[in-house]
């Protein structure tokens, strides 16, 4: 499917020690609950942490990559990514969903 059917995923990958986990989960739940989920084009994001503490990802859908990039212009949720910045580091990545599978046993 292209990317005008399904949109795009961001996902991005945090490490960060799990002395910090908390902080950082905090950090992009301020970034993301009233100010990147407002932005036009934003379908849905879930936040992930990893049960070893040492990771956080978060997994963001969005229409286009165009919606993402205009949302990134937005100087707002800037200052909580630069906080968490200090403390982990991050790699992100852009996907185009393949397929998605859902259970048939409900």
């Amino acid at each position: 499917m292209s990317e005008t059917e399904q949109g795009v995923v961001l996902i991005n990958i945090f490490t960060v020690s799990a002395a910090d986990q908390d902080r950082l989960v905090s950090l992009l739940t301020k970034a993301t609950d009233g100010i990147v989920d407002r932005a036009p084009g934003f379908l849905s994001a879930t936040l992930h942490r990893s049960v070893d503490g040492t990771k956080v990802a978060m997994y963001s859908r969005w229409r286009s990559i165009s919606d993402y990039d205009a949302m990134r212009d937005n100087p707002a949720p800037m200052p909580f990514l630069q906080e968490a910045l200090t403390f982990a580091t991050f790699e992100p990545g852009i996907y185009n969903i393949e397929r998605t599978f859902v259970t048939a046993l409900v």
